[in-house]
């Protein structure tokens, strides 16, 4: 189980953390921020959840739940708050990216490397860098990063031992004694 602190009321995490009733009270959370479409919301006493139902696909609105999440959070004057997905990975560090944004002053570019220092294996996917842009040229009118347009698959370069080399095949007697008339229109047969 894996949580990872932005700022001293802030964590973030996957599925699993939430539902670990004695670490949401060691770290005094009195808010849950449930980014997934399938799992629960633990019922604490002084704690409450709120729900974010999102897929983790390109194609979803992520962005329309920004300024609410956001302000939510921020809000949050009794305790800290943990924002979850399913894997901590991608919806839950787009989420908090965008409150950084908003409520921390700091350019998505900024944001992004303040998230990815407490947690390494972030890795939004394309459309929610591309609502996190729209957001950010909404906020400060400009965007600070661009998404580069992904490169195709480096091959490892071929060792002599993996090079491949056109297949064998079987030495017929047809391809014998083609073998040989070529190597007579050269001049070059020697006969044994």
């Amino acid at each position: 189980m894996s949580v990872s602190q932005i700022t001293p009321t802030l964590f973030l995490s996957g599925a699993d953390a939430p539902l670990n009733h004695a670490l949401v009270s060691r770290k005094g959370i009195t808010l849950i921020v449930n980014a997934t479409l399938n799992h629960v919301c633990p019922v604490y006493p002084g704690v409450e959840c709120l729900r974010v139902p999102i897929s983790d696909l390109p194609s979803a609105r992520l962005g329309d739940h920004f300024d609410r999440v956001a302000e939510r959070i921020h809000s949050n004057r009794t305790g800290g708050t943990l924002v979850h997905c399913a894997a901590g990975m991608s919806r839950s560090p787009a989420l908090v990216i965008a409150y950084l944004m908003r409520y921390r002053g700091v350019t998505l570019c900024r944001a992004h490397a303040w998230v990815q220092e407490s947690r390494p294996y972030v890795r939004l996917n394309a459309g929610f860098w591309a609502q996190l842009l729209e957001f950010e040229k909404r906020l400060y009118g400009k965007n600070t990063v661009k998404v580069a347009a992904p490169m195709p698959p480096v091959k490892p370069p071929l060792s002599p031992w993996t090079q491949r080399s056109p297949p064998l095949l079987p030495r017929s007697p047809l391809l014998s004694s083609l073998s040989q008339a070529k190597k007579l229109k050269k001049g070059r047969l020697v006969r044994k």
